[in-house]
């Protein structure tokens, strides 16, 4: 099959949100060292790269990880592409989604600069705006995915980020779009499955439709 990757690998490379301690493989035994095996601990933020934001990051007592259904996780998903830095009402109503859509991909002016697809941490990546994520969840949009690290800019306040979790939308950040072209796919988003966390890895591919 033919799927697409759209998953960030996550290496010395990956860029973090400012203040992260970035991603560290740690090796704990060593064959080169006479060990019988290699065996390494991860240690990474819980939004590194690819992943995805439950409610439990800005709502207190709000659902973690595990508590994610796959039917949102998986399934029909509109890649679509958004122009400017502050993505809004009119932005989005301009995409003129399909009647149903329940599952949305912004592929924004990040996905054309090779600059954003690795460290250091660009602050001027294009996001939602508050009026931008009221209008995902009137629409009924159920996951919304974007191409950088935050569904919302830099130096906003988490308004954007409180309406969608507010509203049980889940977010998928730090997707890498560049070579996918707008259209329908079957997303596969499989974050790992972590008790008790706000955010998680995931690994994230589309399925063309002719593919099926």
């Amino acid at each position: 099959m033919n799927y697409i990757d759209i998953s960030r690998p996550v290496g010395p490379e990956t860029p973090v949100w400012p203040g992260s301690p970035g991603v560290n493989l740690v090796p704990l035994m060593q064959v080169a060292s006479g060990d019988v095996a290699n065996v390494s601990r991860i240690d990474i933020e819980a939004h590194t790269g690819t992943h995805i934001d439950a409610p439990r990051h800005f709502v207190q007592g709000g659902a973690t990880v595990e508590a994610i259904g796959l039917d949102v996780l998986i399934g029909e998903v509109v890649v679509a592409e958004v122009h400017g830095d502050e993505i809004g009402e009119a932005e989005l109503e301009h995409l003129a989604l399909p009647t149903g859509t329940r599952r949305l991909v912004l592929r924004t002016g990040a996905s054309h600069d090779p600059a954003f697809d690795s460290a250091p941490f660009r602050q001027d990546f294009p996001a939602l705006t508050a009026e931008g994520a009221r209008w995902v969840v009137a629409h009924g949009i159920d996951l919304i995915g974007i191409d950088y690290l935050s569904i919302q800019r830099f130096d906003d306040p988490p308004d954007v980020h409180h309406v969608l979790l507010d509203a049980g939308v889940v977010i998928l950040e730090g997707l890498r779009l560049t070579d996918v072209e707008p259209g329908v796919y079957t997303l596969v988003c499989l974050p790992l499955h972590i008790v008790g966390a706000e955010a998680a890895p995931a690994r994230a591919i589309l399925l063309p439709r002719e593919a099926h």
